[in-house]
């Protein structure tokens, strides 16, 4: 048997999977991850990436972190890939129970998964920091310098975890419980580099772990099952 025919045996066996994804799973996307070949590590700014998407440049450098942010994280016209449209089947077949992603890109939602666990927010959600007013994405990428709330003239922040600010303690408690209660535990697409959401996968305990990434990642000893070939041709 080959590993992908096991891959989808162990898809027709699970019955409570959550998929945990990281920025692989939107790369056929063309969205680009922080450290691809094109990734943002290996381009050029008068800052890394980490600084420019910190919570202190944010405050410091404002209109420099909305042109990073409005050129490097908005991907408004993505639309989603092979793997997030047989994640969003696995759970309209009531075989998968939540998705877990560090992605802020929305696509999963997109592709019909109702159940999606953004630890790191979304672009798709953007509110006043002064009034509470929430805006679209399109708000943001449409505006120039700082974006500011047509009701009260408040910073309009998108609603992202940043670096140097926490998790929202309710989706991750969500997180938690979703994967401790998993019989499969799909990790792709993720370096596993980032915690606290690397971390998570400590909890599982279920039958199956498998891990669907193109380079090696620290599960990859304790997984069942480990793919390393494109993630579309996985679900083939």
């Amino acid at each position: 048997m080959t590993d992908k025919q096991r891959f989808h045996e162990i898809l027709q066996r699970g019955k409570r999977m959550v998929f945990f994804g990281g920025a692989g799973v939107s790369t056929e996307c063309g969205i680009p991850d922080f450290r691809g070949t094109d990734g943002l590590y290996h381009q050029q700014y008068d800052y890394p990436p980490e600084v420019m998407l910190s919570h202190s440049f944010y405050v410091s450098h404002p209109e420099e972190f909305f042109r990073f942010y409005r050129e490097k994280m908005l991907y408004l016209d993505a639309r989603p890939g092979v793997t997030h449209k047989k994640v969003a089947e696995l759970e309209q077949q009531g075989k998968l129970q939540a998705v877990v992603t560090q992605n802020i890109d929305g696509l999963h939602q997109m592709a019909g998964s109702t159940n999606v666990l953004e630890l790191h927010g979304s672009v798709h959600r953007n509110y006043c920091t002064r009034c509470g007013r929430c805006f679209p994405a399109e708000f943001i990428r449409d505006s120039e310098g700082v974006p500011v709330c047509t009701s009260c003239g408040g910073t309009v922040k998108p609603d992202v975890v940043l670096y140097e600010e926490g998790l929202d303690s309710r989706t991750l408690d969500r997180a938690v419980q979703a994967i401790r209660t998993a019989d499969v535990l799909i990790v792709a697409g993720t370096s596993l580099s980032v915690y606290p959401a690397a971390s998570l996968t400590g909890y599982f305990a279920g039958d199956a772990l498998v891990v669907l990434n193109k380079t090696p990642t620290p599960l990859d000893r304790q997984a069942d099952l480990v793919l390393s070939i494109p993630m579309a041709e996985a679900w083939e």
